[in-house]
């Protein structure tokens, strides 16, 4: 498929596919006329990219990272950085899930739902 087609299916711009290439994330082959097509299986990488710099990861975190998701080699260091990952990715979210909370009683006391002391116990947890 050509580059637009991928970026319509993945809902990710055609700018941020060729930045993927440039980092070495995507692969495409060029046509005579220097058009990139890329395999269906494109897709599927290009929205796990998508997951993973969503979690916060970097391109060169991702370089790294990428070929193991596919091949299932990994070796212990490998390891090492993914569980330091994952590890930092839940800190994250028990700080979301704190945030949350507190959004939940803020808008609780604003609606009269609750006390107006609620907001005062939720910024103190």
């Amino acid at each position: 498929m050509r580059i637009g087609e991928l970026a319509a299916k993945t809902g990710v711009s055609v700018r941020a596919l060729r930045y993927y290439e440039e980092q070495g994330l995507l692969a495409s082959e060029r046509s005579p006329s220097g058009q990139r097509h890329y395999a269906d299986t494109a897709v599927d990488r290009v929205l796990w990219i998508q997951c993973l710099y969503a979690a916060g990861l970097s391109s060169k975190t991702l370089r790294e990272f990428l070929p193991c998701t596919y091949t299932g080699v990994v070796t212990p260091d490998i390891i090492d950085r993914l569980t330091a990952e994952r590890d930092r990715i839940n800190a994250q979210m028990a700080d979301l899930a704190i945030t949350r909370d507190r959004l939940d009683a803020v808008i609780a006391a604003a609606s009269g739902t609750v006390a107006d002391d609620v907001c005062c116990v939720a910024q103190s947890a």
